[in-house]
C-alpha cells in the first residue's frame, strides 16, 4: 500500500505510535493505557487502538464494556478518561477465544483505521501485540508511523527483546522513539526500602547499546496492578502519585522525541529536495 492510500485511512491523525515489546508479560498493555491517559491530561487529543486481536486487555483496564455505536455504517470508537478507544474486547465475549489467521488480523486491523471515526488528534497509540508477528507487519503497511516504542524489564535478556523488535522496525523504515522499562523497582509500602527485584538497567543499558532515547522506569505497584483491574489507571486514579509522575514525565519525553523526529524528518525531506533540483538543473 502507497503512502498516499495508507494516510487516507485516517486523515486527521497526526501522529500513530506503536506500543511494542519483544516478549509477553512486561506489562506493555498497561503502559499503553496510562500513557495514553497521560498524554490527554496533557492536553493532546488521544486514541488507543487495542491491535492485539487475540489478547484485548483495553476495555477493562480502561474501565468500559459496552460496544461502540454505529454511525453511518462506520463505528464510533467508545471513549474513557479523555481517550478514544477500539478493540477487539468490545465485540466478542470473555469467553471467546479469536482463533484467526494472518488475513483474518490485517482485515481486522484496517478495518479499525478505516472503519472508525477518529476525527481529529495529535496522537494516535496502537497497543501491539507481543513479539513480532502479523499485526505488526499490517500496521506497519496500512498506515505511516511515526514511530515505536518498545517496553521492556530491567533484566539483561531486555537485551535479547530490544533487539529483535529493533530489527523488525528496522526492516520496515519505522524509527524507534525510545524505550521504557517496567517493573524497574520495588519500594516497601511499610518500610521505603527500595528493591530491585528484576536486577537493574536493563532498559538503560539496551537503549544505550542501539543509541534509542531512554524515556524512562515505571515501578512496580499494587496500585498500578489495581488500576488495570478496576478500568481506573493510577494516572487517574492517584494523579498525585510518584507512581502517575512517572508516567506523565514520559509523555512529556514522548512530545519532545515526536517533534525531534518530525523535524528530522522534514529536514531530510528538504535536503532531497534540493539534492534533486541540483540533479534536474540544466547544466550551463
Amino acid at each position: 500500500m502507497d503512502q498516499v492510500q495508507a494516510g487516507n485511512l485516517i486523515p486527521d491523525v497526526k501522529h500513530v505510535i506503536a506500543v511494542s515489546s519483544g516478549k509477553g508479560g512486561v506489562g506493555k498493555t498497561t503502559i499503553a493505557v496510562n500513557l495514553a491517559v497521560a498524554l490527554a491530561q496533557r492536553g493532546s487529543g488521544v486514541g488507543l487502538m487495542d491491535a492485539d486481536i487475540y489478547g484485548p486487555n483495553i476495555p477493562m483496564m480502561m474501565g468500559l464494556a459496552r460496544p461502540p455505536e454505529q454511525q453511518d455504517g462506520r463505528i464510533r470508537p467508545a471513549e474513557s478518561h479523555g481517550v478514544k478507544l477500539i478493540s477487539m474486547g468490545f465485540f466478542v465475549s470473555e469467553e471467546t477465544a479469536v482463533v484467526w489467521r494472518g488475513p483474518m488480523v490485517h482485515t481486522a486491523i484496517q478495518q479499525f483505521f478505516r472503519d472508525v471515526l477518529w476525527g481529529e488528534l495529535d496522537y494516535l497509540l496502537v497497543d501491539l501485540p507481543p513479539g513480532t508477528g502479523d499485526a505488526q507487519l499490517t500496521i506497519s503497511q496500512l498506515v505511516p508511523l511515526t514511530g515505536a516504542i518498545t517496553v521492556t524489564t530491567p533484566q539483561e535478556v531486555a537485551l535479547h527483546d530490544v533487539r529483535k523488535g529493533l530489527m523488525m522496525f528496522q526492516k520496515v523504515n519505522v524509527p524507534l522513539l525510545g524505550i521504557i522499562e517496567n517493573m524497574s523497582y520495588f519500594v516497601c509500602g511499610h518500610c521505603g526500602t527500595r528493591s530491585e527485584i528484576f536486577s537493574h538497567g536493563g532498559g538503560e543499558r539496551a537503549a544505550e547499546k542501539f543509541g534509542i532515547p531512554f524515556l524512562g522506569r515505571i515501578p512496580i505497584d499494587p496500585a498500578i496492578r489495581v488500576g488495570g483491574d478496576t478500568g481506573m489507571p493510577i494516572v487517574v486514579a492517584r494523579p498525585d502519585s510518584p507512581q502517575a509522575t512517572a508516567f506523565l514525565d514520559i509523555a512529556a519525553k514522548l512530545e519532545s522525541r515526536v517533534r525531534e523526529t518530525a523535524q528530522l524528518s522534514a529536514g531530510e525531506g528538504s535536503s532531497l529536495d534540493s539534492l534533486l533540483k541540483k540533479i534536474k538543473r540544466p547544466q550551463g
